[in-house]
């Protein structure tokens, strides 16, 4: 982008009416990411949001940027094929608890694993609000919805653990409503190579109403939420016996991925901010620099060599 272009927030609304319910967290994180967005730098047109399906799958068509409104579950795999040939753009994810984690959990888990260049937002709810309230893949055991009226028996998966499982690079949490907070997740996400997951607690207030309200009532926050900063000490909950909790300084860049995941088992309090941040190799880097190996020693390849080598056959 030329050094005299300064792009704002408003240069990344797009003309599209935004159509959420009133009072929905999509508002909150739309608002913080087009505020966030000229901290990149980068122009529009190298800029690319893909998304499944779901409430905040419509992401794309409020942002003035290249964006794609993707198939169930499928984003993941979908911006996997557009990193991996484009190592140019910016490359956003964004999907939901049931996208994510129902349909799309092998999508999600495989691009984790190959740390291609993506930052991957998911919203979670921990209800489908799109199909009007269903219990979803985070929602809690025994969680009575029009789908499971005598509640819910499925244990729900914890989105974080389950990114630490499939060796997830980068892995954090913020509130819809922080906005201060999650602009310095989403600053720290942008800025790692590799795929980083950010899991959004985002308030669904029809059918989901206050499921985060001990995490933002002011008068409860500060005891219900562990603020994990690299660097910075933070205290374990106090022992059943009484005693106080273990002190340890945050190492958001340890190899070892056993702390964060402990942190990411951790619900009194909830942690928040970056777990997890290491760097490995990256998969579109790894894949381009085999096909130039390849190339280099071999030539370019023909499709007709293919499909008259020695490894075909002829079916009669």
């Amino acid at each position: 982008m030329p050094a005299e272009i300064k792009l704002t927030a408003k240069d990344f609304k797009s003309d599209q009416e935004v159509r959420w319910c009133p009072g929905c967290g999509d508002y909150a994180i739309l608002a913080a990411v087009q505020g966030f967005l000229p901290e990149l730098g980068i122009a529009r047109e190298n800029i690319v949001f893909v998304s499944g399906i779901g409430c905040s799958s419509r992401f794309p068509y409020y942002l003035n940027t290249y964006g794609m409104h993707s198939i169930h579950g499928r984003a993941p795999a979908i911006a996997t094929g557009l990193a991996s040939t484009r190592p140019d753009l910016s490359v956003w994810v964004i999907t939901g608890d049931g996208d994510a984690l129902s349909i799309g959990g092998n999508h999600l888990i495989h691009a984790l694993r190959r740390n291609v260049n993506l930052k991957i937002l998911l919203f979670n709810n921990q209800i489908y609000g799109l199909t009007k309230g269903q219990y979803s893949p985070t929602s809690e055991q025994g969680k009575i919805t029009k789908s499971t009226p005598m509640g819910s028996l499925d244990a729900p998966f914890h989105p974080l653990s389950l990114a630490i499982g499939a060796e997830a690079s980068f892995v954090a949490r913020t509130i819809d409503s922080d906005r201060k907070h999650l602009t310095e997740v989403l600053r720290q996400a942008a800025q790692h190579e590799g795929t980083a997951l950010v899991e959004i607690y985002q308030n669904c207030n029809i059918f989901n109403d206050g499921a985060f309200d001990l995490l933002k009532d002011p008068a409860t926050r500060d005891t219900a939420l562990l603020r994990l900063e690299h660097g910075q000490p933070y205290r374990l909950p106090q022992h059943p016996n009484g005693a106080d909790g273990e002190e340890i300084v945050h190492d958001a860049h340890d190899p070892d991925p056993t702390r964060a995941f402990a942190l990411s088992r951790m619900s009194h309090p909830t942690p928040i901010g970056v777990l997890r941040s290491v760097q490995r190799p990256v998969y579109d880097k790894q894949m381009n620099e085999q096909v130039q190996e390849a190339v280099t020693n071999r030539g370019e390849g023909k499709l007709e060599d293919l499909l008259t080598g020695s490894d075909t056959w002829l079916v009669r």
